[in-house]
C-alpha cells in the first residue's frame, strides 16, 4: 500500500450536479456541523493532511468543542459570511438540511461541496486498508480498542472514531501505516445522500458487532437497516475479511442475503459455534478469557467496565490476529487500554458522591452500562441514574415499552422530559409512564436545576450518580459536583438531618 499524501495537492472531486469532474487546488476546507463527533474527526484528519480548516455549528459543547479548540480550529455560528472568501471545498454534515443559511448559500453560489463520509472516502482512504467497525452498539469502543492494539503492535494505524480514546487523546489521526480504523455509522450520509455513511468507507476488513432497530427518524423498521448492512457486505472484497457476532440473529439474517468474503465468527463461551469465544471471569467484566478454535489464548485484566465490553475485545482480538498481530501483543494492548471519554467516565467526586458520564442512548446500551455501574460499586451505596432522552429515536415512543426494564440494577432513576418541538406531543416518549412502569424509585424532574437540587437533598456519601445523555445536558455533571461540594449550611435545599451532614 502506498503512503497517504499529507500535504495540499491537486485533487479530483466528482459532483453529481456536474456532467464530469472538476479539479481544484485544495487549501481551505469549511465544515458545516463541525461539532458533531464524526465531523470533528474529519476536521482533524483534513487539517493533518494539509487543509486549512474552518467550521460552523449551532450546538457547541464538550468534548468536541474542547477538542476542536485544542486543534486551533475556529468555530463560528452559521452565517453566509463564513463563506467569504469562498472555501475551496465545503463539507456538509448530515445534521444539515435545506433552509440552513450556509447550505442555501453554497447551493445558490455553486460552491464545491460533498458529504463528510464522501470526503473521507475520496481524500483520506485511497491507498489504505480500511478496517470498518459497524453495529448498533460498541462501535466507538471497538474502534478505539483496535486502533490501540494496532498501534501497540507498531503498525502505526490511522483512525477516525466518533469519540476520544484516552490512549490517543484525539478522535482522528493520519499515520504512515497502511491501516485506517473507522467507526462505521449506519446513519444516513447527508440531506443529498440517503445511503448509510459506512458505504463510503470501502471496507477491506469489517467488524459487525450487533444489529438492532435504531434511528427511527430515518429507518422505518429493522429490515431497512438490514438492507444497508447488506449493501455494506456487498462492498467488502473477496480478499478481505468479515468478523461477525454469531450471537446476533439479525446479523445472521443479513449474511444469509449473500456474502462474498471470508467470515470469522465470535460468540459467548459455552454458546453458539464460532471461531472465537469470550468469557467474563468477573461480575463487572474487568477480568476475561478469550478462546480461539476452542483453546484459551489469553486472560486479560483491564480497566473497562461491563460484560458487554468483553465481546468487543473478542472481536478486536479476532481481527488483530488476522492482521498478523501476535497474541501476547494483543493481550498487553487490551490490558493497557484507558477507555473513551463519555463512556462510563468518572467526572469527579464530591462529599463521597461519584459522578459518572456515559453516552448511552439506546435501551440495550443503557441496560449494559447500568449493570456495569452496579457491578463496579461492589455494594458501596445507592446507584442513581439520570437520563436525558435526547437522540431522535429516544425522544419518540419507539422504546416506550423496552426502557423500563433497563434499570433493574439502579436504586434511583430520574428522567427529564424530552423536547420535540417539531413533533406532535402524542409521538413523544412518555417519561411519566416509563417512570410509573419502573416503580416508586423513578421520577420525572423538569430540568438540570431540579435534578441537582434533588440529588443534593437526598444523595449520600458512597452513592454513585450515572448521567446518560448524548449531549451537553446543560453542564449538569460539573454543576452537580460544584453543588455537592458546597458546605451544607450553604445549601438551602438541605438540612442538618441530611445523611451527609458530617464534613
Amino acid at each position: 500500500m502506498g503512503a497517504l499524501i499529507t500535504s495540499p495537492a491537486v485533487v479530483t472531486i466528482d459532483r453529481s450536479r456536474f456532467s464530469g469532474s472538476i479539479r481544484i487546488m485544495h487549501q481551505h476546507l469549511h465544515i458545516l456541523g463541525v461539532c458533531g463527533t464524526a465531523m470533528a474527526a474529519i476536521a482533524a484528519l483534513a487539517q493533518e493532511q494539509g487543509w486549512r480548516v474552518t467550521g460552523s455549528d449551532a450546538g457547541v459543547y464538550p468534548p468536541m468543542s474542547e477538542y476542536l479548540a485544542d486543534l486551533g480550529i475556529k468555530i463560528a455560528p452559521f452565517a453566509v459570511s463564513n463563506l467569504h472568501p469562498e472555501p475551496d471545498l465545503c463539507v456538509i454534515g448530515n445534521a444539515m438540511s435545506r433552509g440552513n443559511v450556509e447550505v442555501e448559500a453554497i447551493l445558490d453560489g455553486g460552491l464545491p461541496y460533498c458529504s463528510g463520509p464522501a470526503f473521507v472516502g475520496d481524500h483520506i482512504l485511497p491507498g489504505r486498508h480500511a478496517v470498518v467497525v459497524a453495529g448498533t452498539h460498541g462501535k466507538t469502543t471497538t474502534s478505539s480498542l483496535l486502533a490501540w492494539v494496532l498501534n501497540r503492535a507498531g503498525l502505526a494505524p490511522g483512525f477516525m472514531i466518533g469519540g476520544i480514546p484516552e490512549n490517543f487523546s484525539s478522535g482522528a489521526r493520519l499515520c504512515d501505516g497502511q491501516f485506517v480504523v473507522l467507526e462505521g455509522d449506519e446513519y444516513d450520509t447527508a440531506f443529498f445522500d440517503k445511503r448509510s455513511k459506512f458505504l463510503h468507507y470501502h471496507a477491506r476488513t469489517l467488524i459487525l458487532n450487533n444489529l438492532e432497530f435504531d434511528h427511527a427518524d430515518i429507518f422505518p423498521d429493522l429490515a431497512a437497516i438490514q438492507t444497508q448492512f447488506h449493501h455494506l457486505i456487498r462492498t467488502v472484497p473477496a480478499s478481505g475479511s468479515i468478523v461477525v457476532n454469531a450471537d446476533d440473529d439479525n446479523l445472521a439474517d443479513v449474511l444469509a442475503r449473500g456474502c462474498w468474503t471470508p467470515v470469522t465468527r465470535f460468540a459467548r463461551y459455552g454458546g453458539r459455534e464460532a471461531d472465537w469465544h469470550w468469557q467474563s471471569l468477573s461480575e463487572d467484566g474487568t477480568i476475561f478469557r478469550l478462546y480461539s478454535s476452542g483453546e484459551p489464548v489469553m486472560d486479560v485484566t483491564w480497566r473497562m467496565i461491563g460484560i458487554h465490553q468483553v465481546a468487543n475485545a473478542c472481536a478486536v482480538a479476532a481481527v488483530a490476529t488476522g492482521l498478523g498481530v501476535p497474541t501476547k501483543d494483543i493481550a498487553d494492548a487490551l490490558a493497557s487500554f484507558a477507555g473513551i471519554r463519555r463512556r462510563m467516565s468518572l467526572v469527579g467526586t464530591a462529599r463521597g458522591v461519584r459522578v459518572f458520564d456515559d453516552f448511552a442512548h439506546h435501551p440495550t446500551a443503557i441496560r449494559g452500562v447500568v449493570s456495569a455501574a452496579r457491578a463496579v460499586m461492589k455494594g458501596r451505596g445507592r446507584l442513581w441514574v439520570v437520563v436525558e432522552p435526547r437522540s431522535n429515536t429516544m425522544r419518540t415512543r419507539i422504546h416506550q415499552h423496552s426502557l423500563p426494564g433497563c434499570f433493574v440494577a439502579a436504586d434511583e432513576i430520574i428522567f427529564v422530559p424530552p423536547s420535540l418541538p417539531d413533533r406532535q406531543s402524542g409521538k413523544m416518549l412518555d417519561v411519566t409512564q416509563v417512570c410509573s412502569d419502573i416503580g416508586p424509585y423513578a421520577r420525572v424532574l423538569s430540568d438540570a436545576d431540579a435534578i441537582i437540587a434533588h440529588i443534593c437533598r437526598h444523595g449520600c456519601s458512597g452513592d454513585d450518580v450515572l448521567i446518560l445523555s448524548n449531549g451537553g445536558f446543560d453542564g449538569i455533571h460539573r454543576r452537580l459536583l460544584t453543588a455537592l461540594s458546597r458546605p451544607l449550611r450553604d445549601r438551602p435545599d438541605c438540612d442538618s438531618a441530611h445523611p451527609c451532614a458530617s464534613p
